[in-house]
Order: C-alpha cells, then structure tokens, then sequence
C-alpha cells in the first residue's frame, strides 16, 4: 500500500488545519484528521450540477454561483451543461484550496478554472448570498459537510431559515438551489419547504452511477414564477 504523502496544509475556517494529501493518482481533502472529499469519489458532486443545470440548460446567458471549490468536479459538471454565455462564480473561502485547483488538483476535473466562463471568488458565499438579488439562475452549495457543518460551526448559517431565505432572493425566478449532503435530513427538507422553495429530494451513488456503494443526498429547491418567499410549496419540480 503507497503511503498518503501531505503536499500542502492551510488554516481551517473556525481554526484547526486543512491538508492535502496524495497517494498515487488519488488525491484527499482532510480537516483534523477527517476526509472532506477523495478524488476517487465525486460521482454526487457530479450529480450536484447535472440536476441544477438540467432545469435551465436552455436559458440563455445562464448564471450559476457554486459554493465551495473542492476539487473542481461540480464546477466541471456545470460548465459541461451550460452554453457558450453562461457564467459561473465559483465563491471558496480558503485560498488554499483555490491554489490547490489551479496546481496539483487542475487536471483532475479537466481544468475547469482555466475556462473562460469561470470566475473565481475567494471569499465566504454567504456573502455573495447577502449582497446581490434576483442574480443567478441555480445556486449550488456544497460546504462542510452538508446541513450538518462539520469543519467550521459559521457554516450552519447557510443551511438555517435565513440563509435559505437569502439564497431564495439571489434567485431569478424559476431558478434552483442545489444542496449535497452526506446524508439525508427531514428537518432541512422542511426548512427548505418553510423558506419558499419546492422541495425534491434525491439519493445519488458517490463513486457515480455504475460504481454503486454508498449514497448522498442532494435537495433541489426550485423557486417558483410567481412566489415571493417564506411560503410553504407542496409540489415536486420536474428535474429536467
């Protein structure tokens, strides 16, 4: 068995310490000892950007704002469904990790960064959340470790009313709000339901569709035409 090799290390948002690690050709993001993301396992953070994409793939000029870098696969994914005008703002509060996908992670993905379609922000994306309205056409969130923040307690504001209620205003109508999550979350989903989105909740293999093994989950959200928020929705949005 190769040894994992620590290639670089970072300051954790909340404290502790963020590596990167590599054996071979595989690749492992840890913080204090626990893995975040494995370069073998990205299947549902494929999936992330398939199911939001699907809905507005014929919009033109569609914008996309995706929370949390990783390792490039999501905004991979996303970039493979949009048209030549669509936009994404890819927001990661590390730098590091921005380093780390512009260096020893890039070619994982396909070099999704060096896309001319990509902008990147290294700030938190909850900041982008509060300050701009009616911007994006799908938000994709994929920080920490889902509702259940597990690197960095500040995190959880995303996943509470109010920052549901804010990505709902930084939504164009008829857009999407696209959450992974290790594992499924009944209270999130009706907190998802209470902050105005329909609800669609899916299990998705982690390795990809022909590698089964375990699962994630991943709530699309859709903002309606015509609903202004903080109302509940019943109904189940079509996914393509």
């Amino acid at each position: 068995m190769i040894p994992w090799e620590l290639i670089d290390s970072a300051q954790a948002p909340g404290g502790g310490e963020l590596c990167l690690y590599r054996r071979g050709r595989e690749y492992s993001i840890q913080v204090n000892g626990n893995e975040l993301m494995n370069s073998r396992v990205h299947g549902s953070e494929e999936a992330l950007a398939e199911l939001a994409c699907a809905r507005i793939a014929d919009r033109p000029a569609a914008r996309i704002l995706i929370g949390g870098m990783g390792m490039g696969y999501t905004t991979a994914a996303a970039l493979r469904r949009l048209g030549a005008d669509g936009r994404v703002v890819v927001a990661e509060l590390v730098p590091a990790v921005v380093e780390w996908n512009r260096g020893p992670l890039a070619d994982l993905a396909g070099f999704p960064l060096d896309d001319g379609r990509v902008t990147v922000r290294e700030q938190d994306v909850a900041l982008v959340l509060r300050s701009e309205h009616l911007a994006y056409d799908a938000i994709l969130l994929d920080v920490d470790n889902g509702p259940e923040a597990m690197t960095h307690r500040g995190n959880e504001w995303l996943y509470s009313r109010t920052g549901l209620e804010a990505s709902f205003a930084a939504l164009r109508p008829g857009g999407g709000l696209a959450v992974w999550s290790a594992g499924p979350d009944r209270t999130f989903t009706e907190r998802l339901r209470r902050a105005g989105f329909q609800v669609h909740e899916v299990r998705v293999p982690a390795r990809g569709k022909a590698l089964g093994g375990r699962q994630h989950t991943i709530w699309l959200g859709v903002r309606g035409p015509e609903t202004t928020g903080s109302v509940t929705q019943h109904r189940k949005p079509a996914l393509g």
